[in-house]
């Protein structure tokens, strides 16, 4: 799946590069069609298709490339992998963001110049939602689906939890990460990359400029703090607002909610606390279960946008 966001910012801060796109599997194999990694002169730039030697020569092959191609690799002791299966890779250069239709792409890697008439069956099959959007190599034509944009996810507090939750998610190519605390010390020294920081002596008063369809993260040093915050963004409206606390917490914030004048339907719309219970409250495992209850409503959320078209 074409990541339009993930190749622009690449290509704006890399110059050209090449994408390796895990265009077919058979068998077991590490990552599934539509993985892709990006990669430029100087390396690997992001994106992942399984690690190991796999990974290592296809990233070298990247750097190398002179022309659009196809590379079968069988998972094999060759490539010191048990999986068993078999991959096929296509690198691809980009100097532009290619051309969308229908939220579809269409590119010649090593096929004919005209697109035969499986190609063009396939590609009219991709734009008009004939079927459900994948991945797929047809007579050396790449047809693509661009993958959805990424939820504003906003993070509200760089503090232990705060920062374990980042670590986590930046990674992911679901969300982009907005980081907010009351002063640029508070960050660390290395912030992983693609997340934007936003250093602010009074944070609730960014709350206006958040993007309606936000999800937020509220976990600062002060329950004031996440009071005026969680106050900022009922005002504001969101999709959804997770805050860090107990249930003796929450059941003070509902109060005072409450008393600002906010309908219960709408205080009910935060989450506290978040997390998963069962996994533990140590940052980290925190973190575990916030991005695991981030992914499961944002695959839901995809599913249900590929059905309405």
């Amino acid at each position: 799946m074409l990541d339009l966001e993930a190749l622009q910012a690449a290509l704006e801060r890399h110059g050209p590069v090449t994408r390796v796109v895990i265009a077919e599997t058979r068998g077991s194999a590490p990552r599934g069609a539509g993985t892709e990694m990006l990669v430029a002169e100087g390396g690997l730039v992001s994106g992942t298709i399984g690690g190991g030697a796999l990974e290592y020569q296809a990233i070298e092959a990247a750097r190398r490339l002179a022309a659009p191609r196809v590379d079968r690799q069988a998972l094999g002791p060759d490539l010191g992998q048990c999986c068993g299966g078999a991959v096929t890779l296509v690198f691809d250069r980009y100097e532009t963001l290619p051309q969308v239709e229908n939220s579809a792409v269409l590119r010649r890697i090593d096929g004919p110049a005209d697109p035969t008439l499986a190609v063009r069956r396939a590609w009219a099959g991709a734009r008009n939602g004939a079927r459900p959007p994948r991945t797929e190599l047809v007579d050396g034509w790449l047809i693509e689906p661009v993958a959805h944009a990424r939820v504003p996810l906003w993070v509200w507090g760089a503090g232990h939890v705060g920062r374990a939750i980042v670590t986590t998610l930046a990674p992911l190519p679901r969300f982009a990460v907005t980081w907010i605390d009351t002063a640029a010390e508070r960050f660390p020294a290395e912030v992983p990359p693609g997340v934007t920081t936003v250093p602010a002596a009074r944070p609730e008063r960014l709350a206006v400029h958040a993007p309606k369809d936000a999800v937020h993260l509220i976990l600062t040093y002060s329950h004031a703090l996440d009071l005026a915050i969680c106050d900022a963004l009922l005002r504001r409206g969101c999709a959804s607002a997770g805050l860090i606390g107990s249930e003796s917490k929450w059941a003070r914030f509902r109060s005072r909610l409450s008393a600002m004048g906010h309908a219960t339907a709408r205080i009910d719309g935060i989450t506290c606390p978040i997390g998963d219970p069962a996994l533990g409250k140590h940052p980290q495992e925190i973190a575990v279960g916030v991005a695991a209850r981030l992914l499961r409503d944002a695959a839901r959320q995809d599913a249900e946008r590929d059905m309405t078209g």
